[in-house]
């Protein structure tokens, strides 16, 4: 990329996580697990990362505040509405790439 001043550099790095929580929310049928799956991050990551770059601030965010901004709504709600039971097969292969990762870790 090109030499950004950071301020600029901030901008386009804001808008672009803004764009791919709009992009998560209009693909409601992607699950948590399939995103921990193939990406090794989900919604719930998005919100914890955001209550540690708030600390690293020196702002307050809370847990649950966070993740009502990355899902749109209130986790419950969405949960409710949204989140599916993991299949077998999904849990299976969460828990292959968790081994992969310990695995690759030591």
């Amino acid at each position: 990329m090109q030499h950004l001043d950071d301020a600029t550099r901030t901008q386009l790095e804001a808008a672009a996580f803004r764009r791919l929580l709009r992009h998560l929310d209009a693909n409601k049928d992607v699950q948590n697990i399939d995103l921990m799956i193939l990406a090794d991050f989900c919604r719930n990551c998005l919100s914890k990362w955001l209550v540690a770059a708030a600390d690293e601030q020196g702002a307050e965010l809370d847990y649950e505040s966070a993740r009502e901004y990355v899902y749109g709504m209130p986790y419950a709600e969405w949960k409710a509405n949204y989140q599916q039971e993991a299949t077998p097969e999904q849990q299976a292969a969460f828990e292959a790439r968790q081994a992969r990762k310990r695995d690759a870790q030591s």
